[in-house]
């Protein structure tokens, strides 16, 4: 499908949605209602939610109309946005892409209580497929949600509820979860800005697949993104003065070197050609631009026991572990095994981890790699493979983004543009720790030479 602009309220952003809410020119009844609109009849078609939250939401943009027409501030005041479904809201069971009758949560996730005094209006909960392990976003609980850009393919995961709803207009942003890529991999596969924030940046109920997991934003432009991070972290407008701040002038090294994974894997040219594309426009704004390769080595022996142990955790609140996947039952089989001294060990390393891999950044100050080794593949691409054939093909789409779920440091995923065929694709800017606002500067100041935000889906509502 073709880039096509779209105007009116529903591309407005974030930041400009809360404008026009305190200035009176819109009310928040209006947004919700467009919004839930938006997202019904999107949902035969991208199936981003697996819960709309119809009644409540109407509710609370009642309410919140009543506290701004009150002179009531605050930076999402009435606004509605989406939230992954890994995140407890009340009142809704958190099935995080399982299938089964689950409980409803009986408290709000600490995150959902930050958004809830920020304002916002939370519309739904956003599909993803089963315990957040694949960058696509299907599953027997919910079939397949689709990309925007192009409805046979998929757009990614595991936050693809989320990022397929941003793409399409039906909310301005959306909160995701990125434990070895699941925020930027599906914001580079659908043309947005998706933030994996620094470990520890926005509270969560307990560490989150023993430390690989955070929570994050993802949006159209960097200022939206960075205001949902501030609301998200509680960090008032910190990152949104960033996304307002220019950088400087910066040494970026470009890598595009998979780090070691036991897999054939291979860089796409397109995705290639599209992120030495961001190299080059980095340079024109006066950055200076180095190739570097970190010291990975074999990082990914960390990797397994966090995970598939995370994985092995989650099921134990699954109400039918036989309506698993079998590819997730062999996943919790196998974190089993590596539960014990498998996991100790994993997280022993990671001081090592960071002196090996940080010592890039005594040469340079920001890290540019591809988000993902290839464009989005196409719906049913991973469907009737065994564990290790899904293991094999996902870790040959997406080889570039777990490391620093490992470190700890955050990231962005910046759009890179369009292959021939119209898919999206995204490069990454990464950092060492606690390095968001440098990232957040860089990206804004690349996005007003870019404008990613002017090219929305053919597919929207």
């Amino acid at each position: 499908m073709t880039a096509t602009p779209h105007t009116g309220v529903a591309f407005a952003g974030l930041a400009e949605q809360a404008r026009r809410l305190a200035e009176g020119a819109v009310t928040s009844a209006e947004l919700t209602a467009a919004a839930l609109d938006r997202a019904k009849a999107s949902q035969p078609v991208l199936n981003a939610f697996r819960h709309l939250r119809e009644d409540e939401a109407t509710r609370e943009a009642a309410e919140a109309d009543r506290r701004l027409a009150a002179g009531e501030r605050a930076p999402l005041l009435g606004v509605p946005i989406a939230i992954k479904d890994d995140v407890d809201i009340a009142g809704l069971p958190t099935a995080f892409g399982c299938p089964g009758e689950f409980p409803a949560a009986v408290a709000d996730s600490p995150v959902v209580t930050q958004l809830r005094n920020a304002g916002a209006v939370i519309i739904g909960k956003t599909n993803t497929p089963e315990l957040g392990q694949w960058p696509f976003t299907e599953g027997p609980a919910f079939g397949a949600t689709r990309n925007p850009w192009h409805t046979g393919h998929t757009p990614g995961g595991s936050s693809g509820g989320s990022a397929a709803a941003v793409a399409a207009g039906v909310v301005p942003a959306a909160l995701g979860s990125d434990g070895a890529g699941s925020i930027r991999i599906p914001a580079a596969w659908t043309g947005l800005v998706g933030i994996k924030p620094q470990r520890g940046r926005i509270r969560t109920d307990g560490e989150l697949f023993h430390g690989l997991t955070v929570l994050g934003p993802l949006a159209r432009t960097v200022a939206d993104a960075a205001l949902l991070l501030d609301v998200a972290a509680g960090t008032r407008e910190k990152f949104l003065a960033a996304a307002h701040r220019a950088p400087g002038t910066l040494r970026v090294g470009l890598s595009t070197r998979i780090p070691f994974t036991a897999t054939k894997t291979r860089l796409d040219p397109a995705v290639n050609a599209a992120t030495r594309r961001i190299a080059e426009t980095l340079a024109e704004l006066g950055h200076e631009i180095v190739e570097i390769e970190p010291d990975y080595r074999l990082i990914g022996l960390s990797f397994l026991p966090r995970s598939l142990a995370g994985v092995r955790d989650w099921t134990t609140r699954v109400p039918d572990r036989a309506l698993l996947d079998p590819r997730t039952r062999d996943n919790a089989r196998q974190g089993s095994l590596l539960g014990g001294l498998p996991l100790r060990l994993a997280r022993g390393v990671e001081p090592v981890l960071h002196r090996k891999i940080g010592s890039v950044f005594g040469r340079v100050d920001v890290l540019l790699t591809p988000t993902t080794a290839t464009p989005p593949p196409a719906i049913g691409r991973f469907d009737g493979l065994s564990n290790w054939q899904t293991d094999q093909a996902i870790t040959a789409a997406c080889p570039y983004a777990w490391p620093w779920n490992i470190l700890g440091w955050p990231g962005i995923n910046v759009p890179a543009g369009l292959t021939p065929g119209g898919l999206p694709v995204g490069a990454q800017l990464l950092g060492p720790s606690h390095a968001e606002e440098r990232l957040i500067s860089l990206a804004a100041q690349l996005e007003e030479v870019e404008r990613w935000s002017e090219r929305q889906p053919a597919t929207a509502w």
